[in-house]
This record gives structure tokens, C-alpha cells and sequence, in this order.
């Protein structure tokens, strides 16, 4: 088969030249230089470029013409998976779902594709294993393979006709750094590679309804391998969080078009393979037979569930010219702001101390809601005085001492007391109208207003 003719684009400003530079002649950039296939008109019907059956002139149409039609989805039968995605994969649909090496992508995609194979047409496609190593992974993990289709195949165009022969209704390529096409002269996983494979197989997805979901590799950053316009091709964007030595795994929807954004799905890696955890709660949790200096519990909100999460700090005195700031689960530039709003508005200090501050179970949290519990654990572990038992927060603090609302407080709230807490600082913003049974609302507008109320009740 003759190669298609390439030429280089640059991934910033678009321009085209013949051979590969350094540097970009029109915008001066450097490595930003890729192979594409160039355009021709031919019939092959695997070279042809994504854009050009995606770009077929639609009619001009009033948006109030349009209906508004729920998208049909069906689940994988492992529920958390289709919290995630939303509640179920969506016909057409393209999904990314990338992570650490052995943290369970695979186990996780043949369970959901073993569960999807007895009501419709599945294609599970290997560039990284072979067929017995899939095997043996079903037969340890005791799922019931019998009508589920594989193929052990790394070239486009033969994937493309596997497509288009078999037409599954769900097809796994495992892994998308692993496909290569004809048309492009460079290795498999390059940046032209990624992006060109990609944008085949969204195509296909588009035209024929099949819903793909595409494996993809992670940077020593944690970032998915590639380019980033892969993450923009594809509907849904699902991330591995965790350590891949701990028995628990987070996956994480990071983009879904079909879904809520944040969502978060908890799982037990057991024997037979990723279990579903009913009360993720329970994992963010330490158990202390007695309260502990420099532990506090926050509520956070992650997608459409509240989840109660254990923020722990430990202050020391430091014996270095610059004390050490160190966070885990939790930004680590917040951390210095906050340290300077509890000088300045709670007059607490902490410039000759380290402070080490850890979300327990491995969960990283984003929310600003997370700031009143930080300042909370600091305070308890410098004073050495545990907070009272059944105490949980939630509330951002900002640069001028206040303590400003967090979206759904009534989740929140409700979450909270359903697993026994019983003592609840929030922001007067997040006060409930109705009070809440068992639960006593402590509301606090300014920071110094939280620690003269913790103190009353301590």
C-alpha cells in the first residue's frame, strides 16, 4: 500500500511546511512542528479526513423548532461507572478514560463490556495484550465472556473494517497510543498518530452510532498523553485518581457532554475485580476511638454527590530559615493564603512553624468550600485541643476574613446528618429554613465569628 503524502503543521498558529523545523517559521515556536496527512480527494474511505464528513452542509434552522430530546442511554451494570459517565454510555457517544499503569482501566472497561455483551454487540480491541492475556484476566476476574467479540489489532484501517463488518454497538481501543494509520509515516503514539486515529475513529462513531471508548496513556504529570486537542475530539473525559497501591480507586469525569462535570465514582479493587462502594464516605473517614488534635471533618460536593471527607494538619515548629508548607489532596498555593488570612484576621501565626495538611483516603479536593475546615484543623493542631466530637464544616474563607456561602449546603447538611454528625459551621448563607433533625447549625459570617463560637463549645 503506497503511503499518503505529509506535510508538518504547527499545533499553535496552523501553518504548513514542507519538512519538519525546530522552530516554527510564522509564529516562532519551538516543537510545536507535527506530520499530517495531506488532503487529496481519493475514495479510500479509511484516508479520508475526519473533518470532511463531519462538515456536511446542515440547514438553517430556529433553536425554538428544535426539540429538546433527552439522549436514550444505557447502563454498563457496574453503577458506579455510569454515575460517572452520567448514567450510562451514549450511543455515538467517544469516550477517554486514562490513568496510571495497573491502577485498572482494563479490569474495570472488560467487567462493564462483559456486563454490556448479553443485551447488545461488543468489540473489544487489544493493541497492548494479547488475546489469552485477556483471557486469563476474565477468567480470574469470573465475568462472563462468552458473547464478547476481541481482536488484537494496533493498524486503523484494520480496526476501521473490523467496524464496519461486525457494526458492534460498543468497541474498546485499548489503548489509543498504540493505533497507528498507513497514512502517517511516524511511530505509533506520536503526536500525529494520537490526534489522526482519534479523529478516524470519532468519525465512525458519529456516522454509524457506535460508541467507542478509547484507553489513553498518562504523562509522569498525571496528564494524558498526547495532544490536547484528543481531550477536545472526544465526549467524555474520565480520569484514574489514587494511588494504584491503595485497594481503592476514584474515577473521575473531568469533560462530559452528556453529564455532570466532577463527577465522582468510588471503587474497591477486590479479587474479582472493581466492586462498586455504596457509602464512599466511609473510606474518607478515620476511625479514632477518641477525637485527635488536627482533625476535621468537611463536607464537599463532588458532581451530584456529597461526600464527608477527613482534612487533617499537623504544625511543628520548623528548624529551617523557611518553614515547609506541604499539602496532599488539596492545593498547596491555597494553603499559603489561607495561612496569611488566619494571621491576619485570627492573629494565629504560623511563619516559624511547618504545616503539613492531608485529605484522608487519597481524594483530591478542589472546592474552596474546603478553606473553613483547613483553618479548623490548623488551629486544633497548634492548640493541641481536638475539635468536638460529631463537628463538621463546610465554607470558603476569602482574602477579607469572610466566610462566603458553598453550593447545595442542604445536601450538604443532609449528608451529614445521615451519618451521625450531630454539629454543623457553616456560613449564615447555608443556614436551612427547616431546621434539620439531630443536627445543630452553628452559623459564623467572619472567621474570628468561627473561632470565639468553636471555643464556647469546646
Amino acid at each position: 500500500m503506497a503511503k499518503a503524502k505529509t506535510n508538518f503543521t504547527c499545533n499553535e498558529c496552523g501553518a504548513i511546511a514542507n519538512k519538519w523545523t525546530g522552530q516554527c517559521t510564522s509564529c516562532h515556536q519551538w516543537n510545536t512542528m507535527v506530520e499530517t496527512p495531506v488532503e487529496t480527494g481519493g475514495n479510500n474511505r479509511y484516508s479520508q479526513p475526519a473533518h470532511l464528513a463531519l462538515a456536511q452542509t446542515a440547514p438553517v434552522l430556529s433553536l425554538a423548532d428544535i426539540d429538546a430530546i433527552d439522549v436514550p442511554r444505557f447502563g454498563t451494570g457496574i453503577e458506579e461507572f455510569d454515575r460517572v459517565l452520567g448514567g450510562g454510555l451514549v450511543a455515538g457517544g467517544v469516550v477517554l478514560i486514562g490513568g496510571d499503569p495497573g491502577i485498572g482501566k482494563s479490569t474495570l472497561l472488560l467487567q462493564a463490556l462483559a456486563n454490556v455483551s448479553h443485551m447488545k454487540k461488543v468489540l473489544y480491541v487489544s493493541g497492548e495484550e494479547s488475546g489469552a492475556q485477556i483471557a486469563l484476566r476474565a477468567k480470574r476476574l469470573q465475568v462472563d465472556a462468552r458473547d464478547l467479540k476481541l481482536q488484537a489489532e494496533i493498524q486503523l484501517e484494520k480496526i476501521l473494517g473490523t467496524l464496519a463488518d461486525l457494526k458492534p454497538e460498543v468497541a474498546v481501543i485499548d489503548s489509543i497510543q498504540t493505533v497507528y494509520s498507513d497514512a502517517l509515516t511516524s511511530a505509533p503514539g506520536s503526536v500525529a498518530q494520537v490526534r489522526e486515529c482519534a479523529a478516524q475513529l470519532t468519525r465512525v462513531a458519529k456516522q454509524t452510532g457506535v460508541t467507542i471508548i478509547l484507553v489513553g496513556h498518562v504523562t509522569k504529570e498525571g496528564a494524558l498523553a498526547g495532544p490536547r486537542v484528543l481531550e477536545h475530539i472526544v465526549d467524555t473525559v474520565l480520569y484514574f485518581e489514587g494511588d494504584s497501591h491503595s485497594s481503592f480507586r476514584l474515577v473521575r469525569a473531568i469533560k462530559n457532554r452528556f453529564g455532570a462535570v466532577n463527577e465522582l465514582g468510588v471503587f474497591a479493587m477486590t479479587e474479582k475485580g472493581l466492586k462498586g462502594v455504596s457509602n464512599p464516605s466511609a473510606l474518607f473517614l478515620s476511625q479514632h476511638d477518641n477525637q485527635v488534635p488536627g482533625s476535621c471533618v468537611m463536607v464537599t460536593q463532588e458532581g451530584t454527590r456529597p461526600l464527608l471527607v477527613e482534612i487533617q494538619a499537623l504544625v511543628d515548629a520548623s528548624h529551617l530559615p523557611n518553614a515547609r508548607r506541604l499539602s496532599v489532596g488539596l492545593e498547596q498555593n491555597r494553603l499559603a493564603m489561607l495561612l496569611a488570612v488566619l494571621h491576619r484576621h485570627a492573629g494565629i501565626a504560623a511563619f516559624d512553624q511547618d504545616v503539613f495538611i492531608n485529605a484522608v483516603g487519597g481524594v483530591k479536593i478542589s472546592e474552596p468550600a474546603v478553606d473553613l475546615a483547613v483553618l479548623l484543623a490548623i488551629n486544633s493542631s497548634m492548640r493541641n485541643k481536638a475539635l468536638p466530637r460529631g463537628f463538621v464544616v463546610f465554607g470558603e474563607v476569602g482574602l477579607a476574613g469572610e466566610i462566603r456561602p458553598a453550593p447545595r449546603g442542604q445536601e450538604r447538611l443532609r449528608e451529614a446528618a445521615k451519618l451521625g454528625f450531630s454539629i454543623a459551621m457553616i456560613p449564615s448563607a447555608n443556614v436551612p429554613k427547616q431546621p434539620i433533625d439531630g443536627l445543630t447549625i452553628i452559623a459564623v459570617d467572619r472567621i474570628d465569628d468561627a473561632f470565639n463560637k468553636l471555643r464556647e463549645i469546646q
